[in-house]
């Protein structure tokens, strides 16, 4: 069987994707500039990969025939910092890209998702884009602090509705189209959530989950990007993204919905509600027991 190479493997989707292949056996090798810790996946081989550093792709692409692509958020300029990489893949004997995208890239040439699906579509490869909406597990990262400890979900979305994705249906799909590539060749797969929630829906969900009220706030742009420096401490960079994408939101853009979940894994896409049950470790604050009795976690 051919070997298969997950980047991201240490990422919320690359773990998923290296799980799903090697429990159906395949021969597996992780990728992250950092070596991905063993503990995560024993016995799979591993290897420190840097997209921007010729030095480490001989090891990472030798004896390798597929690749699940995942773009590092910090790389922006992606023709000069990524598809090098890519073109040495390829001419070391890759055959197959999996393309974790974003839902809208093909109508949207600003992101740097769009350039690096028209290069693979142009590159002799077989391709297939996994475009993920809105992916849920930000809920409990980005945003697990305003909801833990300050329970309130504070984003300049306003009242547009969001095709949230658990993270785990978008990796269970980039499995399947890596374990049998010819159904999967030259496709593109959009992946989201079964229903469109607005923000206020996703607090009532959470508020019902944890037991006390969730606050949704609607600040201004300004004053989103004051809370996420000053509270958050997100990078300038990352306040401008995620303010794009719930601008997005806020526009109505965001809400999109798709069947192919259901057409890939032959059921239903995970919904909010079991994703916050799941999940609801992330929001309650360490120490006492929470409202509804169960053992707090950080």
């Amino acid at each position: 069987m051919a070997r298969i190479l997950v980047t991201g493997a240490s990422g919320t989707v690359g773990t998923v994707v290296a799980a799903a292949l090697t429990a159906a056996g395949a021969q597996v090798r992780l990728a992250g500039r950092a070596r991905p810790r063993p503990q995560q996946h024993p016995g799979t081989p591993s290897v420190a990969f840097d997209f921007t550093d010729p030095a480490t792709w001989g090891p990472t692409f030798q004896d390798v025939e597929s690749v699940f692509l995942v773009r590092p958020p910090a790389l922006g300029n992606v023709t000069r910092d990524l598809l090098p990489a890519l073109a040495a893949a390829r001419d070391a004997g890759v055959r197959r890209v999996v393309f974790l995208s974003l839902q809208g890239a093909e109508r949207n040439r600003v992101v740097p998702h769009a350039t690096v699906e028209a290069w693979l579509r142009a590159s002799g490869m077989r391709w297939t884009f996994v475009r993920a909406s809105f992916f849920a597990q930000n809920l409990t990262t980005t945003h697990a602090a305003d909801v833990r400890d300050r329970d309130e979900i504070v984003v300049p979305a306003g009242r547009g509705a969001t095709a949230f994705v658990d993270a785990a249906d978008v990796g269970a799909v980039a499995a399947a189209a890596l374990l049998d590539p010819a159904s999967h060749a030259d496709r593109a797969w959009t992946i989201t959530g079964p229903r469109a929630l607005t923000y206020d829906e996703v607090a009532d969900i959470l508020a019902a989950e944890l037991g006390r009220p969730i606050t949704y706030r609607r600040p201004s742009l300004a004053r989103y990007a004051y809370h996420a420096r000053r509270s958050l401490h997100m990078p300038w960079a990352m306040v401008a993204v995620t303010s794009a994408i719930y601008t997005t939101a806020r526009l109505g853009l965001a809400a999109g919905l798709s069947d192919d979940v259901r057409t890939v894994l032959g059921r239903e896409p995970i919904d909010v509600t079991e994703f916050a049950h799941r999940e609801r470790a992330a929001w309650l604050a360490p120490g006492p027991p929470d409202p509804l009795g169960g053992k707090s976690g950080g």
